[in-house]
């Protein structure tokens, strides 16, 4: 199995992160990509990637933290990128529901994050939530503008209708706990649609632990209970959604 979206550099993960990390082999983790959310966790993410084999990096500054962004960070997430261990800019975005930084700063580092990963030949992972529609436009007007620049939306909670506009732009969708909570109709919805060529499984943890473990600190080798589900889902067997999606991710992200 892989995880596409972690985040073992949290603080939730001080007291065992070295133990957790060296026994993803027993509990049939293959890869983990660590994302980065601010320049602090871009810089952990690929000092984790550096110390264990296991895990990839992905570098970038989240919409939460936009404010923070100007040329000495760019500056540094461009020397970051020079490691061979990151394979991705994200998790970038918009997320009107926090709006934790104004709403016009989120949409400049948006932009200009997307200017930088096509600078650096490096596919983009994507937070989108309460701005959907705003996301889909600039989405869709890099796509025509780098044809050959991939996204990945991470935690995807869109309508299905959505997801297909992005499919069709050649997107990748990626889903995790959600699709277990009983109330998830929509993105159950989802995970019966999505073109398997388009599917990655993450966890996001530590956050959005699935049942049975919800309420509880998530781990990447929860991954199984989403794979479970979503193959359940889509009347196919475990086995062959884990073949293809991580095939998906693998190829998504260079690895």
């Amino acid at each position: 199995m892989i995880d596409s979206h972690v985040h073992l550099d949290d603080a939730k993960f001080d007291y065992d992160r070295e133990n957790l990390i060296e026994n993803l082999k027993e509990h049939g983790l293959d890869r983990v990509y660590n994302i980065g959310a601010d320049l602090k966790s871009s810089i952990a993410s690929v000092e984790l990637a550096d110390k264990y084999e296991i895990i990839k990096a992905v570098i970038g500054i989240h919409p939460h933290a936009a404010s923070e962004y100007n040329q000495e960070v760019e500056d540094k997430l461009i020397e970051l990128a020079k490691n061979e261990n990151v394979r991705a800019i994200g998790e970038i975005g918009l997320d009107y529901y926090y709006d934790n930084s104004p709403r016009d700063i989120q949409v400049q580092v948006f932009k200009k994050q997307i200017e930088l990963a096509n600078k650096l030949k490096l596919p983009i992972v994507v937070h989108s939530r309460e701005a959907a529609k705003e996301t889909f436009d600039i989405i869709s007007s890099y796509k025509e503008k780098y044809k050959d620049l991939k996204f990945l939306i991470h935690c995807f909670s869109q309508s299905v209708e959505m997801m297909r506009e992005y499919v069709k732009m050649g997107c990748y969708i990626a889903l995790g706990g959600v699709v277990t909570f009983k109330n998830s109709k929509v993105p159950k919805e989802v995970a019966k649609e999505v073109p398997l060529e388009n599917l990655l499984l993450e966890t996001d943890c530590p956050y959005l632990a699935p049942e049975p473990m919800r309420g509880k600190r998530n781990e990447p080798m929860f991954i199984k209970y989403s794979a479970q589900k979503i193959a359940e889902i889509r009347g196919i067997s475990l086995e062959e959604l884990l073949k293809a999606t991580d095939e998906n991710t693998r190829r998504f992200y260079n690895d």
